[in-house]
């Protein structure tokens, strides 16, 4: 069976630059609506990646995400907001990037196209089988993704996957994959659009649910987040005047005692 790049098919759509404004966002946007139901036909897989993600993390493990171009940056981005949202450390949640850093704001060329440096960056964290890899990849074809994940399970480390076409390479290397097919994108092979919206959606929830089932929500308040501008310490003092009824001063006396608003709650009264 020949393989075919969902994401790079012909689109419905020729000849753009003929098209006014309103046309080209009225169309780009009907576009965007179908991702969130090509996001739900992937729920199932979803939830079973989600729970190899929250056990492992339970019991010591480390979640690391590792794409290329657009979908390695999305992972980084998913990574990086772990910390300040839930209150976790930074190497909890660990994004990588063919190239390296350098590649989060320009281009490395040929970077993803490495068989080896995707494995030689997850060594320099020490990865072992407690830890779980997410290889994230649009077109699921991307070597330095692909390759990892072998070199992965060789190793008895738990793979997922986000990829947005069916039965891809990526998918058939993985242990849990997640294909989420947004079809072709409004301009051909831009992979940042829906695909790009489809995986950072995936990601919110992989993230987000191990987030909660990791007791780093209460409510649905992030109890756990870092304070560190004015405008999250004024969220945490809002949260601690509802939950407690408490006045702002003593919300705000709290806060500078305990540090954050889980151990504010948890302390008041003692």
């Amino acid at each position: 069976m020949t393989f075919v790049k969902t994401t790079e098919q012909d689109s419905k759509y020729n000849h753009l630059e003929k098209m006014t404004v309103k046309e080209l966002l009225v169309n780009i946007n009907n576009e965007d609506k179908t991702v969130p139901l090509a996001v739900a036909e992937a729920l199932p897989e979803i939830e079973k990646l989600t729970m190899q993600i929250v056990q492992k993390l339970k019991n010591g493990g480390r979640l690391f995400y590792i794409g290329a171009g657009t979908s390695g940056r999305l992972g980084i981005l998913d990574a990086s907001e772990c910390p300040p949202t839930f209150g976790v450390p930074h190497e909890l949640v660990v994004g990588l990037i063919a190239g390296g850093d350098i590649a989060i704001r320009k281009a490395v060329e040929n970077a993803e196209d490495s068989k080896n440096q995707g494995w030689l960056d997850l060594q320099t964290y020490n990865v072992s089988e407690k830890d779980v890899v997410v290889g994230i990849a649009a077109s699921g074809t991307t070597p330095y993704v692909i390759t990892t994940l072998e070199k992965c399970n060789e190793n008895n480390i738990i793979t997922g996957c986000i990829t947005c076409n069916k039965n891809s390479p990526l998918s058939k290397v993985t242990q849990f994959p997640i294909e989420v097919v947004v079809g072709p994108e409004f301009v051909t092979g831009s992979s940042r659009m829906k695909a790009g919206t489809a995986q950072k959606m995936v990601l919110n929830m992989l993230s987000t649910a191990t987030m909660i089932l990791l007791g780093k929500v209460k409510g649905n308040k992030m109890v756990d987040m870092q304070l560190s501008n004015n405008k999250l310490v004024e969220r945490g003092e809002k949260m601690l005047v509802k939950e407690l009824n408490i006045d702002q001063t003593t919300a705000s006396k709290l806060l500078k005692k305990y540090g954050n608003v889980r151990n504010s709650i948890l302390n008041y009264n003692k």
